[in-house]
């Protein structure tokens, strides 16, 4: 450019000068090329976030400086030789022979655009917002010295986070393996054979729980029979109580599940709980006797935890409460949506009162008592296996997935003993608790990292950076 302006300058090291972004470049928008004539080959489209595809011309012959001006905008890349900058990123064109390209790229990396991003519904950086921006500039020696002390810097953090990445990466692997030796028996494998005069045989097993289903089942008979006796002695006011249907057939253990440690079996989901799914949300539901209850939604439900910092709230029927409500030891499952909510899910334990659940998220009251642990059961759903199977036979389209109460009703358990289930929960609660612990300090030094590079970036523009 022929001419520089120069803004007023303040406390700026000596032989600096500031200048407003207009004065050493010319920011620009260029036409944008439709998705659909996009290309895999040819020369790189730069959008907003980077390359996003390819097209047979281009309308930058050098590395331009590019500005994310809508949706991500305040993004910066530097573009490759012979490219197109598509409309959603503003290229500076014209660079100023007194600033250099990658100087004023570190400069815009650490500037906070918040301040000029315009529009609500549709953020954007506009010409306007751009003129605001002033920007320190030292003798060209200076420049190229303090980009190559954030280089080196960078460098530095870089590798770091590269070891803090590689260590989180090494922790969910731990994790996976660890829940993988839970549920094929490797976990317990020595506390087993400490206790294998005490564990109940795998035929054993199937009776005991043959047995408590049928308890289960009369006892189901005899509360019914008693909701009907008080139903008519109020003279049949509302609907009859319906019966529970017992199932008549005898449990089995399923098969085609080979290498399971001795004592165990394989069951379905049906077969040791109830599976239920809660109550679509309607403010149109005409009500007779209404009540409010609180209940929870997927986005609470997640996998290994509950988010309870928000709970809704809808109106039911009061009689129809006791059919929904949320009881101690529940297991609950997400009934899909985006992929990872596929089937995830954890247990309840009367966190928050008159809770039922929304129609998509499914509840397992396990009835077994004496023979399942509802956290081993939920651990179970959450590892690999279940996630495995809940992708498998669950409903899957491009972005979207779901199970139904038949998918669920059929999630093969793998069973031990109750002791030993307690055991592998004990144990992965320890360990998964040192997991999560850990895994909160990684993130914490990630975080600390990247704030270490704005702290450079910072340093750098203000002339502090040459003297550490």
């Amino acid at each position: 450019m022929d001419s520089i302006k120069m803004t007023a300058e303040q406390q700026l090291p000596e032989g600096w000068k500031k200048y407003n972004l207009f004065d050493i470049c010319r920011p620009k928008q260029w036409k944008t090329i439709a998705v659909k004539d996009l290309k895999n080959e040819g020369y790189p489209v730069y959008g907003a976030n980077g390359i996003i595809g390819f097209h047979n011309e281009f309308n930058h012959e050098k590395e331009t400086l590019l500005i994310g001006c809508r949706g991500s905008c305040g993004e910066i890349h530097i573009s490759q030789p012979k490219s197109y900058i598509n409309g959603n990123a503003m290229c500076l064109d014209e660079l100023s022979d007194n600033i250099l390209l990658y100087y004023l790229y570190y400069f815009l990396k650490g500037y906070n655009f918040k301040s000029i991003i315009s529009g609500s519904t549709q953020p954007q950086i506009t010409q306007i917002g751009l003129r605001k921006v002033e920007i320190p500039i030292p003798p060209l020696e200076t420049q190229q010295a303090i980009v190559n002390k954030i280089e080196s810097l960078f460098d530095e953090i870089d590798e770091g986070i590269g070891r803090l990445k590689t260590a989180a990466q090494q922790i969910q692997q731990y994790r996976q393996s660890l829940l993988k030796n839970a549920f094929n028996g490797e976990l317990t494998k020595e506390w087993r054979s400490k206790h294998a005069d005490a564990l109940p045989s795998e035929n054993e097993l199937l009776a005991q729980i043959q047995t408590t289903r049928e308890q289960h089942h009369a006892q189901q008979l005899a509360d019914w029979q008693t909701a009907v006796s008080q139903w008519e002695q109020n003279g049949k006011e509302g609907k009859k109580p319906s019966k529970s249907k017992a199932s008549t057939q005898a449990v089995k253990f399923e098969e085609n599940f080979a290498d399971l440690p001795r004592g165990w079996g394989v069951v379905k989901l049906e077969n040791i709980a109830e599976i239920n799914s809660g109550m679509s949300v309607s403010a149109n539901r005409k009500l007779t006797n209404p009540i409010a209850v609180n209940y929870l939604r997927v986005g609470n439900v997640q996998r290994g935890y509950l988010d309870l910092e928000e709970i809704k709230e809808m109106k039911i029927e009061a009689e129809s409460f006791n059919k929904y409500r949320l009881r101690f030891g529940d297991v609950l499952f997400n009934e899909g949506g985006d992929r990872d909510k596929l089937g995830r899910g954890w247990i309840w334990e009367n966190q928050v009162e008159n809770c039922i659940t929304q129609n998509h998220v499914f509840r397992a009251s396990p009835f077994l008592k004496s023979i399942t642990h509802s956290k081993y059961i939920s651990y179970l759903g959450n590892s690999r296996y279940g996630k495995s199977y809940f992708e498998e036979t669950g409903k899957q389209t491009t972005n979207l997935a779901s199970i139904n109460k038949t998918v669920l009703s059929n999630f093969p358990v793998k069973l031990p003993s109750l002791a030993e289930q307690t055991q592998i929960v004990a144990i992965l609660e320890s360990k998964l608790t040192a997991c999560d612990q850990l895994a909160d300090e990684l993130a914490k030094q990630l975080k600390q990292a990247e704030m270490l590079k704005q702290a450079v970036l910072k340093a750098a523009f203000s002339g502090g950076l040459l003297d550490k």
